[in-house]
Order: structure tokens, then C-alpha cells, then sequence
């Protein structure tokens, strides 16, 4: 690896934080549980900013229908796994981070793949909040911090879980989300991804506060926050 293309690389990145916060994001591993809407725009965000390792945990496959609003797909992509393809898309845009694609449902991850692996932060892209639970209780029992994030026709949610419980925050059930378009899913994994960012590299977070960001009745966005 030579070592004066990496720092061109990410030249912006060290101009904003130094050399050796770059060089830690290197030692650094992150799980992004979801490869659709949120999952497409957190590997995009996330996966070119020198992380050693990213994994991946998606069973499904990209349908016509997930494409206007989850990126990193395109219409050449109908029917692969979206896991694999985001893995090809995040190795085509740096060859600086290891990627896992799990083929597999959470439940299946995390009973015949997890073993010892260590992460430093778990990214919810997932779309129900019964799998929301079950990953909140997976990185309670790794003491690992996670992120929970939700996108529903013109507003989201988003929290870094520390010491709170996802389950005294919120009612279980199977509800559905509504309609949605691109731009909320983008700038829900924006926010994510950037509070992902900043405790990777060691910088101040919010912990065990929720976010409600929405468009009030005047268009306004609005963002509200609640100590949970």
C-alpha cells in the first residue's frame, strides 16, 4: 500500500482531523445491519472514509421498485443480493477498507456468524422494529453502542443507543412504514453516517437522545430531541 497515494486519498479528511485520527479510523469495524434504502447511502457515506473493515447483513435482493430510492442500485442490479452489491460498490471507491456481504438474515448473522468479532459501532438500516429490539439486545450483550434510524414519508428518526434501551423508547409491533421518496432516506443516512463519523474519530456525540426530524405546517424542517 503506498503511502503517499493514501494520504492523497484522503487528504480532505486529515486537512479536518490530522493524520493519526485517519490512521485510528484504520483499526476501526462497523456493522450495518440493512443494505436498502438507509443501508445504500451509509456505504456510500461510510465506505470510503478509511475504515479497516465494514460488514454487511442483507438476505434480500434489489427489486424495480427499491431503485429510486435506494442509490446505490441501478437497474443493471435488479435481482442481485444487496448486500453484494453494495460490497462491489464500497471496494470500486477505495481499496482501503476490508467488506463482508452477508447473504443471511439478522437472526441467522448472528447465531452462525458473529463468533468474536469486534465492533466499534452497529448502523440500524433495517425497516421494523421487531429487528430493531433484537439488534438492540445483540450490542447490549457485546457492549457495543449502536445507531437506530427511521425514514417515513417526509420525516425520520435517529438515535445513538449507549445505556438506554430501545424497547423503553418504544412500542414493539409490526406496523409498516408509508410511502417514501429518496431525499428523506438520504438525509436520515446523512445524519446517521456524520454521528457515525464523529464517534469513530473520537469526536463529541449525542448519546440517548432522539432526534424527530420533520417538516412542521409550514414546510419548515424541524428537528426535535428527547432525552430517552
Amino acid at each position: 500500500m503506498n503511502t503517499e497515494n493514501k494520504k492523497l486519498f484522503f487528504k480532505r479528511q486529515i486537512e479536518l482531523w490530522g493524520e493519526e485520527t485517519q490512521e485510528n479510523l484504520s483499526s476501526k469495524s462497523i456493522l450495518i445491519i440493512g443494505c436498502g434504502g438507509l443501508g445504500c447511502s451509509l456505504s456510500m457515506a461510510l465506505g470510503a472514509i478509511g475504515l479497516g473493515q465494514i460488514d454487511l447483513v442483507d438476505f434480500d435482493h434489489v427489486t424495480i421498485h427499491n431503485i429510486h430510492r435506494q442509490i446505490g442500485f441501478t437497474l443493471l442490479d435488479n435481482g442481485k443480493n444487496k448486500a453484494q452489491v453494495l460490497k462491489t460498490l464500497i471496494k470500486s471507491k477505495s481499496e482501503y477498507t476490508n467488506v463482508n456481504a452477508y447473504e443471511i438474515d439478522f437472526d441467522t448473522f448472528v447465531q452462525t456468524k458473529f463468533k468474536d468479532q469486534k465492533y466499534d459501532l452497529i448502523l440500524d438500516a433495517t425497516d421494523n422494529l421487531p429487528i430493531r429490539a433484537k439488534i438492540n439486545n445483540f450490542a447490549k450483550s457485546i457492549n457495543t453502542p449502536w445507531i437506530y434510524a427511521s425514514v417515513e414519508e417526509f420525516h425520520g428518526q435517529m438515535c445513538f443507543f449507549d445505556q438506554a434501551n430501545f424497547e423503553d423508547v418504544f412500542k414493539i409491533t409490526n406496523k409498516k412504514p408509508a410511502g417514501i421518496a429518496a431525499p428523506i432516506v438520504m438525509q436520515m443516512a446523512s445524519y446517521e453516517a456524520n454521528m457515525a463519523i464523529r464517534y469513530l474519530a473520537g469526536l463529541p456525540v449525542a448519546k440517548d437522545k432522539l432526534n424527530y426530524c420533520f417538516y412542521d405546517k409550514d414546510g419548515d424542517f424541524t428537528i426535535q430531541k428527547f432525552n430517552v
